[in-house]
C-alpha cells in the first residue's frame, strides 16, 4: 500500500477509527473504577563491609560489596527473608504469596538495595518494607559471619545499614488514570487503524478510478453518480435535463466525441461485467445527450436475451434486430425514430435461441457498416461480458467497447475477467464509465472530475432556488408571448 491508500483508508474509515478510540477510552475508564487502588512503600538499606582501612582493602572491599549486592537483591523475596516478616507482623499468607507483593533492585554502580513493597492497604505496605529491609540485615550477617577465630584476618565482615525507612504512602499509585487513558486511547486507535486497513485490503471491490486504472490503460470518458430513483426515471437526461446526473452524461456525450479511435467510425458496444451495472439507462440516456447535440444516433439493442431498451424508449420491440439478421425484414422496417432529433432506435425484436452466432454473423458485420454510413454514432446495448461472449463478439466488429463499472459493486476480479474477455478477441476497449458513484466521501472525487461543469453541486440534486426562480420568469414570458 502507498502512502495515497493509507490516507485513503484514514478517510473512509475515520467514523469506525474514532468509535474504536472511543471505546478504548472506556474500557481503560471502566478499569480505572473497578480496579482497588494498590498503594507502594519503599525502603532502602546500604550495603558495606569492615575492613583495615588501607587502600587496596577499601578498593577491594567496595569491589567485594557491588558483586554481593545483586545476590542481597535475590534474596529478598526467599522464605529465608519472608518468613520473619509474616511472624512478626502476623501475616495470613505464605512465603511466596508475599513475594509476589515485593520487589528488590540494585541500582547500577551503587551498593544499596531498594525493597519496593506494592500493599491494597498504605499502612501495611510500609511495615512490610520496613520489616523486609530488617529481615534482610539479619539474614546477611547471618550468612557472611566468618568464624570465630580472632586470629583470622582473610573474612570481611558485611554491615547493611537501612538508610531509608518505607513512609505510608498517602495517594494510590495504580490505577494510573491518565495513563490507562492513554493506553486505552492508542489501543483503540491501532485496533480501529488495523481493522480498517485489513478491511481495505480484503475489499475486492472497484471503489473509484484507481481501481480501473490499476486494471487496464484505457481512459475513463464518464462518471455517472449514483440515484437511488434511478428505477423510477431512468431517462434522466430527458426527465430531468437541469440535474446533476444529466451533466454528467452530458460530459459523457463531449468526452465521447473527443476520443481518439484512429478511425472516423463511431459504432460503440456499451457493456459490462455482470447483470444489473446500469449499461442500458446509460446507453440511452448517452443516445439521447447525443440527439440533443444535433448528431445523428441509432440506438441498438444487441442484447438478445434481456432486452431493455424498448421498454426504456417507450417503443414496441415485437419486431427488430433479430428480423433484420434473419433477412426477415429491411432496415426500414424495423427502426423507429424516437423524440423529435435525429435519434432512432431499433429493439432486439424476438428472442432467438442462437444470440451469439447472430450477433457474429456476417449480416451483423453488414448491418454495422451500413449504419456507420447513415449515422454519426452506433451504439449497441450488449449483453454483459462475463456470462455470455456477445458483447466481445459484437465489440470486434465495431470501433470499440465502453465498459460499465458500478463503484462499489463490480469486483476488480470481474472487472479483469471483462477487460480479459474483450482482449482474447481482439477488440478494442474505447473506455470505461463508472456508474453508481457516491457523492459523498473520499471516493467521490472521481464524480466530481466529470460533473458540477455548469456550476451544479455533487451534493445535491434539487434545483437552486435562483434556478427555480429563473425557470418561473422564463414561463412567464413564455405564456405572455403566447397570448
Amino acid at each position: 500500500m502507498e502512502l495515497r491508500d493509507y490516507i485513503t483508508v484514514l478517510r473512509k474509515g475515520w467514523v469506525f477509527i474514532v468509535a474504536m478510540m472511543l471505546v478504548g477510552i472506556g474500557l481503560a475508564s471502566a478499569y480505572s473504577v473497578v480496579k482497588t487502588p494498590d498503594y507502594s512503600a519503599s525502603a532502602q538499606v546500604f550495603v558495606s563491609t569492615q575492613t583495615s582501612g588501607s587502600v587496596s582493602d577499601l578498593a577491594q572491599g567496595n569491589t567485594f560489596t557491588q558483586q554481593r549486592v545483586k545476590t542481597y537483591a535475590s534474596l529478598v523475596t526467599t522464605p529465608i527473608v519472608l518468613l520473619p516478616v509474616i511472624s512478626s507482623l502476623g501475616l495470613d499468607v505464605t512465603a511466596e504469596q508475599l513475594a509476589e507483593s515485593i520487589t528488590a533492585s540494585a541500582p547500577l554502580d551503587t551498593t544499596l538495595i531498594q525493597v519496593d513493597v506494592v500493599s491494597e492497604d498504605p499502612v501495611m505496605a510500609a511495615d512490610i518494607a520496613n520489616a523486609t529491609s530488617q529481615s534482610l540485615t539479619n539474614v546477611v550477617e547471618q550468612i557472611e559471619a566468618t568464624s570465630e577465630d580472632a586470629d583470622s584476618e582473610a573474612g570481611s565482615r558485611v554491615k547493611l545499614t537501612r538508610v531509608q525507612e518505607a513512609q505510608v504512602p498517602s495517594t494510590p499509585t495504580s490505577p494510573n488514570v491518565p495513563l490507562n487513558l492513554a493506553l486505552g486511547l492508542l489501543l483503540g486507535l491501532a485496533v480501529g487503524v488495523g481493522v480498517a486497513v485489513v478491511r481495505h485490503t480484503l475489499d475486492n471491490r472497484v471503489r473509484n478510478e484507481a481501481d480501473v486504472e490499476k486494471i487496464s490503460d484505457a481512459p475513463i470518458v464518464g462518471g455517472i453518480a449514483f440515484d437511488p430513483k434511478a428505477d423510477e426515471r431512468p431517462l434522466i437526461v430527458q426527465a430531468d435535463p437541469r440535474s446533476p446526473r444529466a451533466e454528467s452524461f452530458r460530459t459523457l456525450r463531449t468526452n465521447l466525441q473527443f476520443l481518439d479511435l484512429g478511425t472516423k467510425s463511431r459504432s460503440f458496444v456499451m457493456t459490462s461485467s455482470v447483470q444489473s451495472e446500469g449499461k442500458s439507462t446509460t446507453v440511452a440516456n448517452l443516445a439521447i445527450a447525443l440527439d440533443s447535440a444535433g448528431a445523428r444516433v441509432i440506438l441498438i439493442d444487441a442484447d438478445l436475451r434481456r432486452p431493455r431498451v424498448g421498454q426504456y424508449m417507450g417503443l414496441e420491440d415485437a419486431a427488430g434486430l433479430t428480423d433484420l439478421l434473419i433477412g426477415r425484414a429491411d432496415l426500414a422496417d424495423v427502426v423507429q425514430p424516437w423524440g423529435r432529433g435525429q435519434l432512432h432506435v431499433l429493439p432486439a425484436g424476438q428472442i432467438p435461441p442462437n444470440p451469439s452466432e447472430l450477433l457474429g454473423s456476417r449480416a451483423m458485420q453488414e448491418l454495422i457498416g451500413q449504419l456507420e454510413q447513415q449515422f454519426d454514432y452506433v451504439l449497441f446495448d450488449a449483453p454483459p461480458l462475463l456470462p455470455v461472449t456477445d458483447a466481445a463478439i459484437l465489440s470486434k466488429s465495431a470501433s470499440g467497447a465502453i465498459v460499465v463499472v458500478a463503484a462499489g459493486k463490480t469486483h476488480k476480479g470481474q472487472l479483469s475477467g471483462a477487460v480479459a474477455a474483450l482482449e482474447s478477441v481482439g477488440a478494442p476497449i474505447a473506455g470505461f464509465v463508472m456508474t453508481m458513484m457516491p457523492i459523498k466521501g473520499p471516493d467521490a472525487y472521481g464524480y466530481g472530475r466529470y460533473g458540477g461543469a455548469y456550476g451544479y453541486g455533487i451534493e445535491d440534486d434539487k434545483e437552486t432556488k435562483a434556478t427555480k426562480k429563473e425557470r418561473t420568469r422564463i414561463g412567464a414570458e413564455a405564456r405572455k408571448a403566447a397570448q
